[in-house]
């Protein structure tokens, strides 16, 4: 259970120094751009540092991490054919590796670490706290710049210019003005590559940062959290930010639990006053969620669709790297395959086989914080309710893009298996 003191940061680790100034310091990474070799970096130097066999015998990693390694291990063996097929481009086989590396083996990374090191909940938790307030200064100095001077041309940061491949996810990116609804309203990015990744950021920093037992600076952070889910501008993520908000609810209350059968109750109920299906019902306020950015909710179901066209040439294996795009507005627009939802990127590139990994690490990294939830665990109740959340969201970007940019909420989940020993832990080499 969790503790009601304030939590004092003190008699760090060296594992927590590292990871706790490496969160806090996130804008100095955004101006330097540096994030995306950074966040992968530290938690593969983490996981090598002090590494000892004996070490992971005796600790016998949970399902959930091995089956995140076997999901990089397979989207690694997908790619080897793919760029086998290109006769291993240069450029392509350090653009696949690269990804795979900031993708599917750093969430290993990052969910094994606390593992292995002495890794607390809340020294994560305090950390994302501050990383959210700074979040917020950003914000209001953005949306200063955009009322007082106007909409500011994106700046390529001095570091990243030496980093080979595409620059536009290190781009720092000012707030714009974006047509919601027909109204042009202020959007902005801040720390991330891409709004609808900020609002997905926000949600799990919400949930983190509801643990903090500092209450000022959860005031702060929570609230910052909610101002940056808003200025993302990201449907998705407003759905499920309640979502999760009821999920964890209905781990602690009676009438929270039976509240879906409620609002299906209701929902049939008015169907049958106004002589409608519930599909027609459900279509209006799905027909308002389109219309409120119409041209991208058309975009992203044209790629998706594109996406699952390509995947059925290739079902089983995929076609290991992104070597395919999309166009369309008579070429004004292009896109390769697999840009948005996760899932059909899964099946597009690793195919049934890389599809049925990414489900099983899915699914045994939410069911290991079920038991506990049930049982009162708020802690764990958060991380299953973010897990949702996540899951959701994952629809409408692809994980292996918008994960570098919320390293820090996988080692949280670590910390929490970790701490809470939701493991079985090993004694002797016989269970090798």
């Amino acid at each position: 259970m969790e503790t009601r003191t304030t939590f004092k940061l003190s008699n760090l680790s060296k594992a927590e120094r590292i990871i706790y100034w490496t969160i806090v310091l996130t804008p100095l990474w955004w101006f330097l751009g540096v994030q995306t070799i950074l966040y992968p970096t530290v938690a593969a130097l983490l996981l090598v540092v002090d590494f000892d066999f004996d070490k992971l015998v005796k600790r016998s990693l949970p399902f959930c991490n091995w089956s995140w390694l076997g999901m990089s291990v397979a989207a690694l063996w997908t790619s080897i054919l793919g760029l086998d097929a290109v006769n291993f481009n240069a450029m392509k086989t350090a653009a696949a590796l690269f990804t795979l590396y900031k993708g599917y083996f750093m969430i290993f990374a990052c969910i094994t670490l606390p593992l292995w090191h002495r890794i607390r909940i809340q020294v994560i938790t305090r950390a994302v706290a501050w990383m959210a307030v700074s979040y917020l200064v950003a914000l209001i100095i953005q949306l200063a710049i955009l009322f007082a001077v106007g909409q500011v041309d994106p700046i390529l940061p001095p570091l990243a210019r030496l980093i080979p491949g595409e620059k536009l996810s290190l781009m720092v990116k000012f707030a714009v003005f974006q047509p919601f609804f027909r109204i042009p309203l202020a959007r902005a990015d801040l720390f991330t590559a891409d709004p609808p990744i900020l609002g997905v950021c926000t949600v799990l920093c919400y949930f983190i940062c509801l643990g903090e037992t500092d209450q000022r600076l959860r005031r702060v952070a929570l609230g910052s959290c909610l101002a940056n889910l808003l200025i993302s501008q990201s449907r998705l993520a407003w759905m499920c930010f309640p979502l999760g908000l009821l999920i964890i609810q209905s781990f602690r209350s009676q009438f929270a639990r039976q509240s879906p059968l409620w609002i299906a109750s209701f929902t049939s109920f008015i169907s049958a006053i106004l002589g409608l299906t519930v599909g027609d019902l459900l279509s209006g306020p799905l027909a308002t969620f389109n219309g409120a950015r119409a041209d991208s909710s058309k975009d992203r179901e044209y790629v998706i669709g594109a996406t699952i066209e390509a995947w059925q040439e290739s079902p089983w294996i995929g076609w290991g790297i992104v070597d395919k795009t999309v166009s369309w507005g008579n070429g004004e627009f292009t896109l390769p395959l697999g840009t948005f939802s996760s899932y059909t990127q899964v099946l597009y590139l690793h195919g049934v086989v890389g599809f049925i990994f990414f489900t099983a690490a899915l699914i045994s990294t939410l069911l290991i914080f079920w038991q506990p939830s049930v049982c009162g665990n708020k802690v764990c109740q958060r991380a299953f309710a973010s897990l949702i959340a996540l899951y959701i969201l994952c629809q409408a970007t692809a994980l292996t893009w918008m994960a570098i940019y919320f390293w820090f909420f996988f080692i949280w989940l670590g910390a929490i298996i970790a701490e809470m020993k939701l493991y079985k832990s090993s004694s002797s080499w016989q269970y090798l």
